[in-house]
């Protein structure tokens, strides 16, 4: 079964499970969200709303706040000495679609997703969730994973030689898993060493070999 929504002035297509990018929504990741304005549905008979479905809500978690690339917009006029450059990025909201509710029906309530590991760490603990701190992952990297659902250290850890095959196709990543050694990153962080990035800062700063 699948809907057609609408938000933030656009429409998409959706099904369970599907990982959408959608206009900034004032949430928080793991909040759970619902789309009322739903323009069709389709499955084994197709509904048209007029123009929405009526008792059709479509429901989703958020997975994380995120930006778009930045845009550029320059003008310039021919011999006015006038240029004008300005830079966009747009505010956007990674949400997964989990149910597809008609007839009035309401989502099942289901608790924030927390950060359980974090939570019980100790003051000034390292954050497991935090993909950027494996050297190699950037701010559009990040972006990826988490739009596909890997959203800590311990998942990266755990991938085999078909899950890294899998995810540097799915995500374009062209063997930076490999080469960059990832999953032994994941691992050393899990065991509490250093972010090798800031232990090689260290290193160089002090002299000392770490």
């Amino acid at each position: 079964m699948f809907a057609v929504i609408k938000t933030g002035g656009k429409q998409y297509k959706v099904a369970a499970n599907d990982v959408i990018t959608i206009e900034r929504l004032e949430a928080e990741a793991g909040d759970m969200v619902s789309f009322d304005q739903v323009l069709m549905l389709g499955g084994d008979t197709v509904t048209l709303g007029t123009p929405i479905v009526a008792g059709a809500t479509v429901a989703g978690e958020v997975v994380e706040q995120a930006r778009g690339p930045k845009v550029i917009s320059f003008k310039k006029r021919r011999r006015q000495n006038s240029k004008r450059k300005k830079g966009h990025r747009q505010d956007l909201t990674i949400v997964r679609i989990t149910e597809i509710l008609t007839g009035g029906g309401k989502a099942a309530a289901k608790a924030r997703a927390a950060k359980p590991v974090a939570a019980e760490a100790p003051a000034g603990a390292v954050d497991p969730s935090n993909l950027s701190l494996i050297a190699g992952i950037g701010p559009t990297i990040e972006k990826k994973l988490r739009a596909a659902g890997i959203t800590s250290w311990s998942e990266i850890a755990a991938w085999g030689e078909a899950d890294v095959a899998k995810w540097d196709e799915e995500l374009k990543l062209r063997g930076r898993i490999t080469r960059e050694e990832w999953v032994e990153q994941a691992k050393e962080l899990l065991a509490g060493k250093p972010p090798r990035a800031k232990a090689d800062q260290a290193e160089l700063a002090s002299g000392k070999d770490y």
